[in-house]
Formats: structure tokens, C-alpha cells, sequence
């Protein structure tokens, strides 16, 4: 015999998480409209058709939204670089997938400001956290080396340090008015850190 109690606390999580991704798919929507940097909780809350204040039963602020946002942008950008770092060339690959990501992602750009200066241990934080740590393994996979040390893992920060900045420089034209392309970089990259 089912328990009323626990089908009913099992609904309201599932309607919980339904709303809760309605209102992410909503951020999205007009953080693709007018940018992540401008994202606000009250341009989400029309979107998503709920008042301002039905947000915060989700998210504390618009700081979180945006982490959240994050924590799922990082979760496809691991899984874009898993796909694509199956097969030979893994590190260079993998890199490759990860800049053409991070190249059209602003969201992951505008969430360095909503991260707290230091952790406050918040769920949304802890999240963006645990992902942030699984993209960090996945290049360590694409680097082939292992993060058993603390070089290795310093050499793991360095890509994905130097692969952000690659974004950034790319995105805003200053790559090319240096005189180099993504590929370039990338290559120097693969080079030194694949082993």
C-alpha cells in the first residue's frame, strides 16, 4: 500500500523542480535577449508569467539565478568536451569544444560577479562548485594526465585559466588584432600540456 504523505511530498518535489527549471528556461530566454549582465529577477518573473516575489522561494537574488545558470552551462560545457575528447588529439578537441562554448556564453562571464568573495557555502555556489570541479576533471582526462598532485592539478587551472582567457580575448576581437587565431593558441596549448 502507497503512503499518502510520501506521494504527496514526492509531487510537491517534482513541482517543485518543474517550476524551478521553468524559471531557469525563463533566465535563459531573457538573458539571451538582453544579456546576462542585465538579467534581472522581475524581467525573469514576467517571463516565466509569476510575480517578482515567487522567484525568491528559488533564489535568493539575482546573484544566484545567475550561478545557477552557470552550474548548467558548466554541466554542457563538460559534457562537450567528454564527447568531444573521446578520440585522438583529446586535449586539442576537447579545448576546441570548450572555446566555442565559452566564446558564446556570456552567462558564465557575468556569474565571476555574483560569485561571493568568500564562500559563503550557499546551494547555488556549491553547485556552480561541484560542476566548476567536474569540467576541471574532464580536461585533466583531455590532458591525459592524472590529478593526483598538486603540479598536475596547478597544470589543469593553467588550461582551463588559459582557455577562458582565450574566450575573452577571442570574443572581443583582441586575439586578432594580436595576429593569432583560437586554432593557434590551441595548438601551443595541446603541445605543452598534452602528454
Amino acid at each position: 500500500m502507497s503512503d499518502p504523505i510520501l506521494n504527496r511530498e514526492e509531487r510537491r518535489a517534482r513541482q517543485r523542480g518543474a517550476t524551478r527549471a521553468s524559471i531557469l528556461e525563463a533566465a535563459r530566454a531573457v538573458a539571451a535577449r538582453e544579456g546576462a549582465r542585465n538579467l534581472s529577477l522581475r524581467g525573469v518573473a514576467a517571463e516565466a508569467g509569476f510575480a517578482p516575489a515567487a522567484l525568491y522561494g528559488y533564489f535568493s537574488g539575482k546573484d544566484e539565478l545567475l550561478l545557477a545558470l552557470a552550474a548548467d552551462d558548466l554541466a554542457t560545457l563538460s559534457r562537450a568536451m567528454r564527447e568531444a575528447g573521446a578520440g585522438e588529439g583529446k586535449l586539442g578537441a576537447a579545448a576546441s569544444a570548450a572555446l566555442e562554448l565559452l566564446r558564446n556564453n556570456e552567462t558564465l562571464a557575468a556569474a565571476q560577479g555574483a560569485l561571493p568573495a568568500q564562500s559563503g557555502g550557499s546551494e547555488a555556489e556549491r553547485l556552480f562548485n561541484g560542476r566548476m570541479i567536474a569540467a576541471l576533471k574532464v580536461l585533466a582526462d583531455a590532458t591525459g594526465q592524472k590529478a593526483d598532485s598538486r603540479d598536475n592539478q596547478c597544470d589543469v587551472v593553467l588550461v582551463a585559466a588559459a582557455l577562458g582567457g582565450l574566450a575573452l580575448l577571442a570574443r572581443s576581437g583582441r586575439l586578432a588584432a594580436l595576429g593569432f587565431t583560437p586554432e593557434e593558441i590551441l595548438a601551443r596549448l595541446d603541445a605543452h600540456f598534452s602528454t
